[in-house]
């Protein structure tokens, strides 16, 4: 039997929320039960989204094995893991012939990690064996902290608990991100208002989709001075506020709110979506930034597919690969790169530990071309 995560509807506020069902679309206990407790933890709709579908997938390999996924063992585990690499995709069109393609190691951990957060769910109410949840992990004593991580006055914090079931992961270049002169393409091929002002945003603020599709009208400081809205930050800005209640599902991943400045040019490009939106008469009474104008149903609350749907075409017309976290990237790497001191790109990412800003400090084939041919250039003038 295959399993499958789909987006549902909740018939309590119409929020869209993620289940699994099998083939027959018959809901899934145990693990609709564990992504309502990741709804109830405050866990985003994409967190959620992913756990579904990694679920899904281990509840699906069990039936193809003919295992019972209440008492999978840790052997039964790590030939998931393998099954993971070593099977190829499925193809993305039946249209185009292409070579098979095949996960990569970091995305078949990552499966593992909601994977292990299942059983670990399962396990606290003894819908599998509670000595699995011990088994997941094991005691490791970390001889090199990574960055941003203190050992302790006694060393106590040298000791975690890792994943027993791990694959070797490749060391990477860089994160995906956009260049400014990406970033300013892609808004060249944007053809309303809305979805210049959404891509601008990104670039500028840094923020996550989530936190962009959550804003409200009320978030838009863009004033030189707000102090009349009782607000003390200087110049244009907006708040990033996390709300459990949006009825798009758009979810703030941080927990601790917080202002980011913003440019004139993206207070112009917000006054142009304001004047294109007051033309659709459904968006008057809806409060939030970023709502539907071209399609029903008109004047709710943007979605994340909605939004996903706008990118991928945008990355069709500019020729190049898009999606809405690169541009958020993008914005770290310039400001790194600009000499942004490391606390404020920080705060500006409402990031809460200094560690989650070293995917940013990377360089790239220029910068080493640079380093190699500095030095030369010196020893040429010794």
């Amino acid at each position: 039997m295959k399993f499958r995560a789909v987006c549902a509807e909740s018939p309590v506020d119409g929020r869209p929320l993620w289940v699994v069902v099998d083939e027959s679309y018959g809901l899934h206990h145990e693990a609709c039960t564990f992504l309502a407790a990741l709804r109830g933890m405050g866990r985003s709709f994409n967190t959620e989204k992913a756990y579904a579908g990694r679920t899904a997938m281990l509840l699906t390999w069990c039936s193809g094995q003919h295992l019972d996924w209440t008492r999978v063992s840790l052997l039964d585990l790590a030939r998931f893991l393998r099954w993971l690499v070593d099977e190829p995709l499925p193809p993305r069109s039946t249209r185009v012939s292409s070579p098979p393609q095949f996960r990569i190691e970091k995305s078949a951990n990552a499966v593992m990690t909601g994977v292990f957060e299942f059983l670990r769910f399962c396990s606290r109410n003894e819908w599998v064996d509670p000595q699995l949840a011990a088994r997941l992990s094991e005691t490791k004593y970390l001889r090199w902290l990574p960055p941003g991580r203190e050992a302790g006055e006694d060393g106590q914090f040298r000791s975690v608990r890792a994943r027993m079931l791990k694959l070797p992961e490749p060391v990477e270049e860089a994160v995906e991100f956009l260049t400014p002169e990406e970033a300013e393409e892609l808004l060249q091929v944007t053809t309303h208002a809305r979805d210049r002002f959404l891509v601008a945003l990104l670039g500028c603020t840094g923020e996550r989709i989530g936190e962009a599709l959550g804003l409200r009208r009320m978030d838009m400081h863009l004033l030189s001075s707000s102090r009349m809205l009782g607000c003390r930050v200087e110049g244009p800005h907006v708040h990033v506020r996390r709300r459990a209640n949006n009825a798009n599902g758009a979810l703030a991943k941080s927990r601790f709110s917080r202002a980011i400045p913003v440019t004139d040019d993206l207070v112009g490009l917000y006054a142009d979506y304001q004047f294109e939106r007051d033309k659709v008469a459904e968006a008057a009474d809806c409060d939030m930034v970023f709502v539907n104008l071209f399609h029903a149903p008109l004047g709710r609350p943007m979605r994340y597919g909605t939004a996903k749907e706008l990118f991928d075409r945008l990355a069709k017309r500019a020729g190049f690969t898009a999606r809405p976290h690169m541009l958020r990237h993008g914005a770290a790497t310039s400001w790194i790169r600009a000499g942004v001191a490391p606390d404020v790109v920080q705060v500006l990412m409402g990031q809460i530990s200094p560690a989650s800003l070293t995917p940013y400090l990377h360089s790239n084939g220029a910068d080493r071309r640079a380093a190699v041919e500095l030095v030369a250039a010196r020893r040429r003038q010794s």
